[in-house]
């Protein structure tokens, strides 16, 4: 998994956005932020999932996720180690991350 597919996915999400929030990239959906790219540093991507999610994909996925620093990761920020993801399991955790916080009419007509 790179940058440029990390991006790729996150934009293939209905009404998906990218922004730019504390100088790193970030896809939104209807001006909620579902995830970033860059941060810590280029290698890392981050998804905003529940902390039930979150638990899960890093069971199922040791060395790829890990929590945010913090409150961040206690409420479910999630870092993405990119080299170490595979494709279809960031598009899962992704699509968690944006029906998140999708509005709920979307999200049920969308996926």
């Amino acid at each position: 998994m790179t940058a440029a597919d990390f991006r790729s996915l996150a934009l293939s999400f209905p009404e998906a956005s990218e922004h730019a929030h504390m100088n790193h990239p970030d896809f939104r959906v209807r001006g909620k932020i579902f995830a970033t790219l860059g941060f810590p540093d280029a290698t890392f991507g981050t998804v905003q999932l529940t902390p039930e999610q979150q638990h899960e994909f890093m069971k199922s996925n040791p060395g790829v996720f890990t929590p945010a620093n913090g409150a961040w990761g206690l409420r479910g920020s999630t870092i993405v180690k990119l080299k170490a993801a595979k494709k279809t399991v960031i598009r899962t955790a992704l699509a968690a991350a944006w029906r998140k916080v999708a509005p709920k009419s979307l999200a049920d007509s969308a996926l």
